[in-house]
């Protein structure tokens, strides 16, 4: 399985996300879990504790790891670097590894200007592209509400795009954006998990605000969550209600999967 979880700040994707990679490991999965937040928190929602979290340096900010793939220094342009650097030692060399999961922090690329391609980019979608299409592994990326990582080759080749929505309309606003950038590149299957559901009526909102999406599941707001949030922890090891809701997304994922 690839996959590719998405959404606004504070919607709950990296909980889905920490869930889902733990519950794949769990089943003896190799797993590589990707940061391409730039707000990382992936690490804890694993169940990396602060101390190792701190020991992993975003790639993007690897300067020298950079300028030897590529053949430019970081944060310059204007010249010729490979457009198809090597990436496929870097899952080994520079994952952390613990409860069976490698997890890369891509780090956030200071561009010039729009459409500013640099070194540190290219490297970056090209590691994805390693990871989605050529490795075994199960791939979970908590992405940004974006998909600025993925090249048109590459999200046609993810299983799902997950968008995790709030009831709320920024949220289903977002959800929208989603849809429509991610059908340009070729997506397949965007789908929609209603996520922070207190009551039947949320559920039905986020059904009925985005009719032209399959929503998969649900996940209720949980103070198990928020305690795990505030002592760095994993959702896994806090909330059960939490790891029995992932568990039927997972199921409605892999029927999907079956299905493509």
């Amino acid at each position: 399985m690839k996959i590719a979880v998405t959404g606004k700040g504070g919607v709950g994707k990296t909980t889905l996300s920490g869930t889902l990679a733990r519950l794949y490991a769990a089943q003896g999965y190799r797993v590589v879990a990707v940061d391409a937040d730039p707000d990382a928190n992936l690490g804890s929602s694993l169940g990396f504790s602060a101390e190792l979290v701190k020991t992993i340096t975003p790639l993007a900010d690897m300067k020298a790891l950079v300028e030897e793939r590529t053949g430019m220094k970081p944060g310059t342009s204007g010249g010729f670097f490979t457009i198809n650097p090597k990436v496929d030692d870097i899952p080994e060399k520079y994952a952390l590894e613990h409860n069976g999961i490698k997890l890369l922090i891509m780090g956030t690329v200071e561009t010039g200007g729009s459409g500013c391609v640099c070194a540190e980019h290219v490297l970056l979608k090209n590691l994805i592209a390693h990871l989605v299409i050529e490795r075994k592994d199960v791939v979970i990326m908590d992405m940004e509400a974006g998909i600025e990582h993925l090249g048109r080759g590459t999200a046609g080749a993810v299983d799902a795009f997950i968008v995790v929505v709030e009831p709320g309309a920024r949220s289903v606003q977002t959800a929208e954006k989603v849809k429509e950038l991610a059908t340009d590149l070729g997506v397949k299957n965007v789908l929609v998990v209603g996520s922070k559901i207190r009551k039947e009526t949320d559920k039905q909102f986020i059904i009925d605000s985005l009719p032209n999406l399959d929503v998969i599941g649900f996940l209720s707001y949980s103070e198990k969550v928020v305690e795990a949030d505030l002592q760095g922890k994993a959702p896994y090891d806090l909330s059960p209600q939490t790891v029995e809701e992932v568990k039927k997304i997972k199921e409605n994922l892999e029927k999907i999967k079956k299905r493509k």
